[in-house]
């Protein structure tokens, strides 16, 4: 079985490439890492760097360096975090895993994006209102898909083993923003309708396969205005594939060809290179359908399906390999990503069983989340599990 552990390239530069290498090497015992290529916005707890403890991510960063060249003229183009200086971390990392034989990742954020939706709103997706969701991209406009597609071909000049595409689908409403208020119980199916997409080329996509896009809008509004008008309404169960006589699952059901066809294209050009690409799914079999997710689908566009197995027990992690199993995702085309820390992990023989559970499965790679947020402790224990 293949072993990589999630980084930030911030832990490569504070704590310099033969710390943080001798860690994942020597501590650790992985086979890879997976360095973050473009990420969100966040804060986050370092218990082990030696610099500081708390580190808030820019918006939208990237932590490599662009090669002029295939960005020129692009309104859509990486921007390097202030936090790599005149420094290339993916560089620097890539000759250390090359010298000590290790494989090195991409892992890539791609259309959660708050400092390129908010610089280009007409490149973010729109509900029913024609509202921005300004801390996405929209997967469907032709100038985020050839964003994409750059990234990939700029990235495979590091000698990257595969792109973990994260975020490469729409998002929901409850997805990415700091500070977000919600007074009135929207109630889920409201929440569900804000986060659909309707800017227009989602629209053109859904129209160009029948859907009456224009009329599906006009009752996503009409529900919205109810729902959000009546606390009793906001209350009542969702039958979302009913509305507009059916159309609206048809239009969603477009949305996530726009996702899958996106998946392909990354995924051919990726090959093309000599890479693979992952698709990361956050949320698990029955809970992406809003957001473009068809799992059978992106099985067979993308190299492989990557999911996170966050869970306390062997069993519930066999339980969540199963559900995907059930959805048309074989275990043997997925990647699991484990916490090895306390919130999952109660010691090594917990993480082992874990590990011997994906192993009988048939999974081929499984994820450590994430080297900067873990005790040196955590690091150990998974030393202590993959060698078990």
């Amino acid at each position: 079985m293949e072993s990589s552990v999630l980084a930030f390239a911030t832990d490569l530069l504070d704590e310099g490439p033969d710390t943080f290498f001798g860690n994942l090497a020597d501590r650790a015992g992985v086979g890879g890492v997976t360095l973050a290529s473009v990420y969100h916005e966040a804060r986050d707890v370092f218990p082990h760097n030696p610099r500081r403890v708390i580190r808030y991510l820019e918006p939208g960063a990237a932590y490599f360096r662009p090669d002029p060249a295939r960005w020129h003229g692009r309104r859509l183009a990486p921007v390097p975090s202030t936090a790599i200086g005149d420094r290339d971390p993916f560089a620097e990392a890539a000759d250390e895993a090359r010298r000590r034989g290790l494989k090195l990742h991409a892992w890539t954020v791609f259309c959660h994006n708050d400092r390129l939706g908010f610089a280009h709103p007409d490149c973010a997706p729109a509900n029913a209102f024609g509202d921005r969701h300004l801390t996405e991209l929209c997967p469907a406009n032709p100038e985020v898909r050839a964003y994409a597609h750059t990234l990939v071909t700029d990235l495979a000049r590091y000698g990257v083993d595969a792109i973990r595409a994260e975020s490469l689908h729409f998002h929901g409403l409850r997805h990415g923003y700091h500070h977000e208020r919600y007074f009135e119980e929207l109630g889920p199916a409201a929440e569900a309708l804000l986060g659909v997409c309707f800017c227009p080329h989602c629209r053109t996509a859904a129209t160009g396969a029948g859907i009456p896009a224009d009329d599906v809008a006009e009752a996503v509004r009409a529900e919205l205005r109810r729902r959000l008008a009546d606390e009793t309404a906001a209350a009542e169960p969702a039958a979302l594939d009913e509305l507009a006589d059916g159309a609206f699952a048809a239009y969603v059901d477009a949305s996530a060809a726009t996702v899958t066809s996106l998946a392909a294209d990354l995924s051919a050009e990726a090959r093309s290179h000599g890479m693979r690409l992952s698709f990361m799914d956050g949320g698990g079999p029955g809970k992406g359908w809003l957001s473009g997710i068809d799992l059978p689908a992106l099985a067979g566009a993308a190299d492989q399906v990557e999911t996170l197995g966050y869970a306390k027990t062997p069993q519930a992690v066999r339980e969540k390999i199963a559900a995907f199993a059930l959805h048309g995702v074989r275990p043997q085309d997925m990647a699991v990503i484990l916490r090895p820390m306390s919130s999952d992990c109660d010691g090594p023989e917990n993480l082992a069983a874990k590990l011997a559970v994906l192993r009988e499965l048939g999974v081929p790679e499984v994820e450590f989340y994430n080297y900067g947020l873990m005790r040196l402790s955590s690091l150990d224990r998974i030393g202590a599990a993959l060698a078990n």
